[in-house]
């Protein structure tokens, strides 16, 4: 069948899709979501197809922006659109539907079709929660890493040992990766630090580390930092490492499940070439990890896939229920973490957990009581003119200040209503009041803890305070905490927690942080 083209300028999340009108699709022999093979100037595409008796008018095909580049198509373009089968990963995904265990080949397929953007969102969400509701095993895990890293960019570096670290999230104000990453290159080690942007968080390590410098950068600009300094801070992004991942984290969020936890990390891990591996696990009850004992069981996880993938692996089990430092918020975390580097003021639990991560980095290296030698490093400032080096190449001010990074004007404080102890902070509601306050968006947004777990705090005395940019935003964020409670301050635990008078609509709170 020969249609003519409309340009519908629609992105349509970077996939390949068509509209036809309802009587063309019918005589194709097509339904909404099923395929065509479009043909221009001897190129092919095949696209995935809504129909519409409206929109389009008989005899034309709407085209959106993928297809439209991808043929070099013009307005009014006469093109061949036949039907064409489904793609053979769908009877993959029918399988694991049904319980089966995938080979090696099969996951390979969908992975391919995933990254080709021949899988509609339907179709991904079958297999992301047929992998949620069957679990994945380690040979299936495995599968899925090697299926992403062989589908994305690899980057190869001269020297090593190469080293790397991640968390898998879950706790506000983790700007740990701002000081390991300097830390381990002042010691001499490879770094080339690909991190997120924030998906459900107030902040990822790539928004915190873009108020410092630019994080955009492509592959070969991020291996010629690392040449040059040893170390980076990239948005994983923009260098295209695993980018099945980043299709697959789409899928995953409104789902509120992560099943692709393990592979998704492991594989951007090989993907830079990483020999030694740290993975932090924050612990406890405001964390996406509860307890010791399922911390301990997912390290095992992570260190029999790395040994799959030829990566050394050992894991941090860190206390995850307040955050870390005092700060919340991308300006707010990259202002805490510079005067940590500078030796500025004392945010004991963030230089603690940084420097224990890059001492276990050191140590895995052969460096001998790495801890040790990760204060002096931090003490003597060597780590924040390593810092300031790979600001610089990364295309940042390297003489930027704590005072010269902006944040809101706009601020409330919440302070205590009697006395006592501060006896928990709810991980959660922090993130979220975080985000009414526009986080991440609004880089200079967030909170400012003025109080810990453990702290005495008297009547009247502040508790925190919510920073934001704008007017509306900060009445946003006021307006939640009427819903959410952020911190309890008593003199001792209380045994009720709360009564149950109705049924209760259980709403967990979901992290998905890569």
């Amino acid at each position: 069948m020969i249609l003519k083209t409309i340009f519908l300028g629609l992105e349509a999340g970077g996939k390949s899709i068509v509209i036809l009108n309802l009587d063309d699709a019918e005589r194709l022999g097509v339904l909404s979501l099923g395929r065509v093979t479009i043909r221009f100037d001897e190129v092919e595409k095949t696209a995935i197809v809504h129909t519409s008796s409206k929109l389009i008018d008989s005899g034309r095909i709407g085209v959106c922006k993928k297809v439209w580049s991808d043929l070099g198509l013009s307005e009014g373009s006469e093109v061949e659109v036949e039907a064409a089968p489904f793609p053979d990963s769908l009877y993959f995904i029918r399988n694991k539907l049904n319980g089966r265990k995938l080979a090696h080949d099969e996951i390979r397929e969908i992975v391919e079709d995933t990254v080709d953007e021949k899988l509609s969102d339907v179709e991904l969400s079958a297999f992301v929660t047929a992998l949620h509701s069957f679990g994945l095993d380690l040979d299936e895990a495995t599968y899925l890493s090697l299926a992403m890293i062989e589908t994305g960019r690899t980057m190869k570096l001269d020297g090593g040992p190469i080293v790397d670290k991640h968390s898998i999230g879950g706790v506000p104000g983790d700007k740990t990766t701002l000081l390991v990453v300097p830390l381990v290159a002042a010691a001499g080690l490879l770094i080339p630090k690909s991190s997120s942007r924030a998906i459900t968080s107030p902040a990822g390590t790539a928004d915190r580390a873009e108020v410092l410098m630019p994080v955009s950068l492509d592959l070969e600009e991020m291996r010629d930092v690392v040449e040059r300094t040893g170390g980076c801070l990239v948005w994983g992004g923009s260098v295209h490492l695993a980018p099945a991942d980043d299709i697959f984290v789409r899928v995953e969020y409104p789902l509120s499940i992560d099943p692709l936890l393990l592979p998704s990390i492991m594989s951007k891990k090989r993907a830079v070439g990483a020999d030694l591996l740290v993975v932090d696990i924050p612990t406890g009850r405001g964390a996406k990890v509860k307890t010791i004992g399922e911390a301990d069981l997912l390290a095992k996880d992570f260190m029999e896939i790395g040994s799959r993938l030829g990566i050394r692996v050992r894991c941090a089990v860190t206390y995850g229920e307040q955050p870390i430092g005092s700060a919340i918020g991308p300006a707010l975390e990259a202002k805490e973490a510079l005067e940590a580097l500078m030796n500025r003021g004392s945010v004991v639990d963030l230089v603690d957990k940084a420097t224990a991560i890059a001492g276990m980095i050191l140590e895995m290296a052969g460096k001998t009581d790495g801890k040790a030698m990760a204060i002096e490093l931090l003490r003597s400032g060597r780590a924040e003119e390593k810092m300031r080096e790979i600001i610089a190449a990364q295309g940042g001010d390297p003489d930027i200040a704590p005072e010269d990074i902006a944040v809101g004007d706009e601020r409330f404080t919440v302070r205590s209503d009697r006395g006592g102890s501060v006896l928990w902070i709810n991980n959660s509601s922090v993130a979220e009041v975080a985000k009414f306050a526009g986080c991440p968006k609004d880089a200079g947004a967030g909170i400012l803890l003025h109080r810990n777990i453990g702290d005495v705090v008297g009547e009247g005395e502040p508790l925190f305070t919510i920073i934001a940019e704008r007017g509306s935003n900060l009445r946003r964020a006021q307006e939640r905490l009427e819903r959410v409670k952020v911190m309890g301050v008593g003199d001792r635990m209380e045994m009720l927690i709360h009564e149950v008078k109705e049924r209760p609509v259980v709403k967990r709170s979901f992290t998905l942080d890569r």
